[in-house]
């Protein structure tokens, strides 16, 4: 790609090749929960972020990587994208911080903050891919990190930790009103985290559902914990509404018990024991002592928040240039030595802009004052008539010059083949333009398609046209200026028609031109026209000699223009911003104040023009003087009026020759230009076609997966009823007189529930008699547990007032 796209030899940047390449090597196998591994990918990130000032996105290079969500995971994704190698590096940042948090030893403070620290940096990791990387890559991210699925994966990130620093609160012993509001943010993350899962089309239903969990199980805690402040504060009314509230949310968290593990439904259960039991207390004693009125769950006050997770982003993910050069941690940056891509982007835009002033700012203008002129002379007829008074015979010597520089240059043929050759550079860019539009069509007739089958609701990816809005309006430009230069080329091809048999004539041979042009009598001049003659003559030639000046003057600002190379300049320029700004990343901006400076060197060229179109004004007004008083000193006369006729046509002939090559070249050269444009826009829509199609099949995999796990469920509910069906009718045979068996609940495919537990207070003789309150549960490593301590103290001495009870 180097030797390709830069003026610099490949074997130069060996060594930082190969580094790079060891760099992602290392950061890629960094599978294991280790802190070595944040160095790892860190470092290689800083370097893609350094490189993506050198070189362009599209660097040329595949990067392959696999989904970690969705149905996809065991199909590769290739995109030759830096932002899709850095996005994915990121990830994988997050993932390990992640690791590192669940690996830790969360029964400790110590090891609670650490994992509260670790899921909060995972955090800023995801939420810097998602505000800064993702929309830099300049096209569809991953089904992975779409906006939804980062989003619900920061906030389960949040939550987690969140839940970290309120285990820790627990561990602590801090008071009920500080663990209550850390539960609530809890709650509120696991709730956010659900309800961007439910939009995301990779987050699975376990994850959802556990999430869900979650969401209930933390509001139940935190209302669990804020009716014991209510009871310290004799608020005994509210203190039973809060109660009340928290086993509602614990039955709505036990509804979706299938989807959680052991340890969660273990703690819910053990949070649905103590809530009960403080309720039936809490009831009774207002029911019976305090007597104060239970506010419904609407004027229940809302708990106050404290969010303690935030996302942070490392340093080093956050200023990767902080961790570059020669005082940071990852060493020198790679391939310093090669000219930023920015560079030869600013070199381009500064050529275009210096082409753009000086032929249409200055050549043109000075152009358009030399056929104004021309303009004029044909008009006045001259120099027709008075060539025919000064040399009634022969042919005059301006006219047997134009007559020889058109057959040197073999005059009809050379525009010919121009045009041609022309014609032939306008068909290539027409075919190039038609290539990317049918590639568009092509790309947006698919997704119709795809649209239609599967119906807007399921096929929920941007539109071609919103997804490639840019290249439709380049399309449309594109169009516009290949139809303007048609125009353009009709109007030189009307010219030429018009003037071809005139043209013919002067390309002949000396006798053609001889017939062409009557001569006329001689007759003798008077000396007032003699005097009108020499003084039109005298204006003529002033007229000549503007002309010669100006088209010198249009070849001295070519040549300028033509050597006015800022490559150099904008190396030196960069150096100096490499030096002052060693992290920086060099974009064309920074250039725009050089741009101005250099293009202050055509400021005196453009002030000609005003001088130019001064000194024409003056001079067309002593030549219609010169011409009046020479057409008064002739009136009456019309002996040559044939003469001046065929010599003004031949004149004519000669400049609308010499206008058409200038036409022809300002046409050649725009076709030239226009072939880079075309042919990259064609490259781009030929790229964007390509990647649509796979993220159309990659979609269409996701959709065929979900019907095809929907019907074996609906296969597996169908038989599953049956059953029950079979089983109720051979009930009813037996025992019509008993009430119907409620409706079956579905169950998810291929997901067995779990067994439920044994009835509490049933009795049977292998449990024998046990005296006093149920037995404590375990404490098996779970930090959950300490959030729901009993209200009061529970021995396992039996009293009286608590009755004989079994199991």
């Amino acid at each position: 790609y180097i030797s390709s796209k830069y003026d610099q030899h490949p074997d130069m940047f060996v060594r930082d090749m190969e580094a790079i390449d060891k760099l992602r090597s290392d950061a890629v196998n960094s599978m294991e929960a280790h802190v070595s591994g944040i160095r790892k990918m860190t470092a290689y990130a800083a370097q893609l972020v350094w490189i993506g000032g050198k070189f362009p996105i599209d660097i040329g290079v595949d990067f392959t990587w696999y989904s970690a969500l969705g149905f996809n995971t065991q199909k590769a994704i290739s995109q030759n994208n830096l932002r899709f190698e850095l996005a994915n590096v990121l990830y994988n940042l997050a993932a390990l911080y992640t690791q590192l948090a669940v690996s830790l030893n969360r029964s400790t403070s110590e090891g609670l903050k650490s994992a509260c620290n670790y899921f909060c940096q995972a955090a800023g990791v995801i939420s810097h891919v998602k505000e800064h990387v993702i929309p830099d890559m300049r096209g569809s991210p991953p089904e992975d990190m779409d906006t939804m699925t980062l989003e619900s994966i920061q906030q389960l990130l949040l939550a987690q930790g969140q839940e970290c620093f309120w285990s820790k609160a627990v561990k602590d012993g801090m008071s009920d009103s500080t663990i209550a509001k850390l539960a609530a943010k809890v709650s509120d993350f696991y709730d956010q985290a659900a309800e961007f899962g439910t939009k995301s089309d990779v987050i699975s239903t376990e994850w959802i559902h556990h999430m869900t969990a979650k969401h209930h199980h933390f509001a139940a805690a935190a209302q669990y914990r804020a009716s014991r402040e209510c009871l310290e504060k004799q608020n005994y009314g509210e203190e039973v509404a809060r109660l009340r509230d928290s086993l509602v949310c614990v039955n709505e968290a036990l509804k979706e018990s299938r989807w959680i593990n052991k340890i969660v439904l273990g703690d819910l259960n053990g949070l649905k024991s103590r809530v009960s039991e403080d309720l039936k207390r809490a009831e009774k004693d207002n029911d019976i002592i305090y007597l104060m009125a239970v506010p419904p769950k609407s004027e229940l006050k809302t708990l106050a928040r404290a969010g303690m997770a935030t996302p942070r982003v490392p340093e080093e993910v956050s200023n990767p240039s902080s961790t570059l050069g020669d005082n940071g941690i990852f060493g020198q940056p790679l391939f310093a030595r090669l000219v930023p891509y920015a560079v030869h982007v600013a070199a381009s835009i500064y050529e275009e802009r210096k082409n753009r002033l000086v032929n249409n700012s200055i050549i043109d203008e000075i152009e358009n004052l030399t056929n104004q002129l021309r303009d004029v002379l044909q008009s006045l007829n001259l120099p027709g008539s008075l060539q025919a008074l000064e040399k009634p015979l022969g042919l005059p010597p301006s006219l047997t010059s134009h007559a020889e520089e058109i057959r040197q240059q073999n005059g009809l043929h050379k525009l010919r083949r121009s045009m041609h050759e022309t014609s032939k550079l306008k068909a290539n860019d027409v075919l190039l333009h038609q290539e990317g539009v049918d590639f568009l069509r092509s790309e947006a007739a698919e997704d119709d398609r795809a649209r239609l089958k599967h119906g807007t609701s399921r096929w929920t990816r941007q539109s071609s046209k919103q997804a490639a809005e840019k290249l439709y309006a380049q399309a449309d430009e594109l169009d516009g200026y290949l139809k303007s230069a048609a125009n353009s080329d009709d109007l030189v091809k009307a010219k030429l028609k018009d003037c071809e048999k005139a043209i013919q004539i002067l390309e002949g041979n000396t006798r053609d031109l001889e017939e062409f042009v009557p001569s006329s009598r001689r007759a003798t001049m008077l000396p007032n026209v003699e005097r009108a003659a020499s003084e039109l003559r005298h204006m003529l030639n002033e007229v000549s000699h503007l002309e010669s000046r100006r088209r010198r003057q249009i070849a001295k600002i070519r040549e300028k223009a033509k050597f006015d190379d800022i490559n150099q300049v904008i190396l030196a320029e960069t150096a100096r911003l490499e030096r002052e700004f060693p992290m920086q990343k060099i974009e064309p901006a920074h250039f725009e104040d050089l741009f101005e400076d250099r293009l202050e060197r055509y400021n005196e060229d453009k002030k000609v023009i005003a001088d130019e179109r001064e000194e024409q004004d003056r001079l067309l007004v002593q030549l219609k003087q010169a011409n009046a008083a020479f057409t008064d000193a002739r009136r009456g006369d019309t002996s040559t009026r044939e003469r001046e006729r065929a010599l003004q046509q031949l004149e004519s002939a000669y400049l609308k020759y010499k206008e058409i090559i200038s036409n022809i070249d300002t046409g050649r050269k725009f076709y030239n230009d226009l072939a880079n444009i075309v042919n990259r826009f064609r490259d781009s829509c030929k790229n964007f076609a390509y990647q649509r199609r796979m993220e159309a099949s990659q979609l269409e995999g996701e959709l065929e997966n979900a019907m095809s796990a929907l019907n074996l469920g609906k296969s597996e509910a169908l038989h599953d009823q049956k059953q029950r069906d079979a089983l109720r009718s051979q009930y009813a045979a037996r025992a019509p007189e008993t009430e119907p068996l409620a409706a079956p609940v579905p169950t998810r495919a291929n997901v067995q529930p779990p067994p439920a537990p044994p009835t509490p207070g049933m009795w049977n003789p292998e449990m024998g008699i046990k005296f006093g309150a149920p037995p404590q549960q375990q404490q098996n490593g779970n930090v959950h547990n300490p959030a729901y301590p009993s209200a009061r103290a529970r021995g396992g001495q039996w009293e009286v007032s608590q009755g004989l009870k079994f199991g």
